[in-house]
């Protein structure tokens, strides 16, 4: 979510749109050339102190938008009066408790299940979209180890399933022992799946390399990316990777089941589920590849950082 805000404000701003940012001031640093108004945000929802600073900075700014991401900041929105603005969220995870976003104006959701969800007269669906070129690029092109080279990427965080795939690994090797698994990220679960990953029968083919800002270039050199989610809104992994040609498979989360063949998807959330579809994948990859080539195609239409910000401007003046 904090990399669509960033992107999205930042992709406005470059429209000609004045933007302004509320949020917490570790964030700051995500924007450029963009009006930050830091705002205690980690209080709670129902925090006077929270809420009248919020009060205050909309007051101030006197936006033709007010724009929330998540839960957390439609309720917040949703509570206030509306003032001569406009209110918008948009829902950016599946399973959501979509009751803040009643009181809004208008509602986005970024995937297609999360829009059969919505229950509001005036919902959107606009997918999450990346920048085709990325800000940052790498000085020299990335180790690509040898033999198969599958990548993960996302939140070091439960959510994202990391542990379920280092355990199928070992099945994976059995399969195809040249594989090598990279994940790259950073968060809570750090320790604990390098930890996993030390286990001998991965035949130390497993790296937690940390988090990577130019992931383009490493899925460019990939073989695969794998998903191995618990749930998603829409990745913005898979958005990535489509947009670089990387063949994907993953579990069905929200996002994936829209865009990826059959083939692409394990049955369940199981271990043995997501070893069995990525040794079938490794097996085939010039098969799955051209499975994906409709998704690849769809990307390259929709899933930019610019169709993105168009589609959300259609949203406002609508």
């Amino acid at each position: 979510m904090e990399k669509h805000v960033s992107d999205l404000a930042e992709s406005l701003a470059r429209l000609g749109h004045e933007i302004h940012i509320l949020a917490h001031p570790d964030y700051q640093k995500r924007f450029s050339n963009i009006h930050f108004h830091p705002c205690p945000m980690s209080l709670g929802r129902r925090n006077p102190w929270l809420l009248w600073k919020i009060k205050k900075s909309l007051k101030r700014i006197d936006p033709d938008v007010a724009h929330a991401h998540g839960n957390k900041a439609a309720a917040l929105l949703g509570s206030m009066k509306t003032g001569a603005w406009q209110s918008v969220g948009t829902v950016h995870g599946s399973k959501s408790n979509l009751h803040p976003f009643a009181a809004l104006n208008k509602v986005i959701a970024v995937s297609r299940s999360i829009y059969t969800q919505l229950n509001h007269p005036n919902r959107f669906l606009v997918y999450n979209g990346a920048a085709k070129t990325p800000e940052k690029t790498l000085s020299a092109p990335p180790h690509r180890p040898q033999g198969l080279n599958v990548i993960a990427a996302g939140r070091l965080e439960p959510v994202k399933g990391f542990d379920r795939l280092i355990q199928s690994w070992p099945t994976v090797l059995a399969a195809r022992p040249d594989a090598r698994l990279t994940i790259f990220g950073d968060g809570s679960e750090m320790k604990r799946l390098k930890q996993i990953a030390k286990a001998p029968e991965n035949n130390s083919s497993i790296t937690i390399a940390g988090y990577q800002s130019a992931l383009k270039t490493y899925l460019e050199s990939s073989d695969l990316l794998v998903i191995s989610s618990l749930r998603e809104g829409f990745p913005y992994v898979l958005v990535e990777a489509l947009l670089a040609e990387c063949p994907v498979v993953s579990t069905p989360v929200s996002g994936c089941l829209e865009l990826l063949p059959e083939r692409a998807l394990s049955p369940d959330f199981s271990a043995s589920a997501i070893s069995e579809t990525i040794s079938k994948a490794l097996t085939d990859l010039e098969g799955l590849r051209e499975s994906e080539q409709k998704a690849f195609n769809f990307a390259k239409e929709s899933l930019t950082l610019e169709g993105m910000t168009r589609a959300t401007v259609v949203v406002y003046t609508a």
